[in-house]
């Protein structure tokens, strides 16, 4: 395979790859320390075969792969499509041949339109679509996804059997001259794009300023803050650790003070219904108590019909007891009007659903019918 150089970026302590380059999760691969440092990672060369598609091009490649895995192409999506790939590799000896497995680039209508708030595109499914017409197609095997952006409702004649293991649900701060939300002056401007971020951030600090259009990959939404566009951010701590990015995390928020959003830091792994080949595959890779998690909380989310719109968080998890305790919360976009509620129960999956049904009624009911209107 051919090698690509890139060159890690390090501007006023905040340490980024430049656009294109990807980490390997489980490789070598480390970002360099606060210094400016090149390093060379050996990828498979990336070539255009169709307009909004980009397949991994091998020079020996002398066989049909078993499995086209189907992704995004930003850093973080390409990272999770290579964890896919080891784990396959490392649990099937034939996937773990020359070729036995390809990464096909797929561009998202979220992907193309960066100027527009997400709230104001409009519509669900804005990094999946069309990713799930491609597996439709068989123009792909098996579908790799953040399942904090996957609808409530999977597409006719797709399944989504497994969910790999979670990763750290909390949400990082990242500021150039503050420690915390608290530690920010008033009037500071804090970029984000989620309306779950920002309902939370004001309803506790309703002085701060959130810029809401705040898009962008991890590496482009840590320049502009480099540049000064935004005081402070906060970003997914699950996509910085899978990025070998968490040297630029300033603190950590709890639970408590931001609660993370449905199924954030879980991805899942979709493929046709039909094909129960890859199937078998991927439900080989599934960590049971992650998907019974993601289940309890996007019931949750279905039942208030949630989308980008509509700032709605929502956290599964196994307490001391080893009992089920989900927290769910939905909030005005201003954060004016938090409502939040909590259940304790079996870790068991129709119990979790029933927990994820029950909260959702409860939030509807108190919210009243004009909330999610507003």
């Amino acid at each position: 395979m051919n090698t690509l150089s890139s060159s890690a970026s390090t501007l006023h302590g905040l340490n980024f790859f430049s656009a294109g380059s990807v980490p390997l999760p489980g490789s070598a691969l480390a970002l360099p320390s606060l210094k400016t440092s090149a390093f060379s990672a050996k990828l498979p060369r990336v070539g255009v075969t169709k307009a909004s598609i980009a397949v991994e091009q091998h020079t020996q490649q002398t066989k049909v792969a078993l499995i086209r895995i189907g992704t995004r192409g930003s850093p973080l999506a390409l990272a999770q499509a290579y964890e896919t790939r080891d784990k396959l590799m490392a649990s099937h000896s034939e996937l773990a041949e020359e070729g036995a497995i390809q990464i096909v680039i797929i561009k998202t209508t979220g992907d193309k339109i960066l100027t527009q708030p997400l709230a104001d595109i409009g519509g669900k499914g804005l990094f999946t679509k069309e990713i799930d017409e491609a597996l439709l197609n068989s123009e792909i095997d098996i579908a790799v996804h953040s399942m904090k952006d996957v609808p409530t409702y999977l597409p006719d004649k797709t399944i989504l059997p497994c969910n790999l293991q979670r990763e750290d649900v909390r949400d990082a701060f990242i500021s150039l001259n503050a420690t915390s939300l608290a530690d920010l002056p008033s009037g500071s401007v804090v970029g984000t794009a989620s309306l779950r971020r920002k309902s939370q951030i004001l309803h506790r600090y309703p002085t701060l300023n959130v810029q809401e259009n705040f898009r962008g990959n991890v590496q482009s939404r840590l320049r502009k803050l480099n540049e000064g566009v935004v005081q402070a951010t906060l970003l997914a701590l699950a996509g910085l650790k899978r990025l070998n990015m968490t040297e630029n995390v300033t603190s950590t928020l709890s639970i408590e003070d931001m609660l993370p959003a449905v199924a954030q830091g879980a991805i899942g792994i979709a493929c046709r219904s039909n094909d129960d080949k890859m199937a078998e595959y991927i439900a080989s890779l599934n960590h049971e108590e992650t998907r019974l998690a993601v289940v309890c909380e996007r019931t949750f989310l279905q039942i208030l019909d949630g989308s980008c719109r509509t700032p709605i968080a929502g956290y599964a998890s196994r307490n001391e007891d080893g009992n089920c305790l989900f927290r769910g919360l939905v909030a005005s976009p201003d954060g004016t009007r938090v409502l939040e509620t909590s259940r304790v129960g079996p870790y068991a999956v129709e119990d979790m659903i029933e927990m994820g049904k029950d909260a959702g009624k409860e939030l509807l009911s108190r919210a009243g019918p004009d909330f999610f209107s507003s």
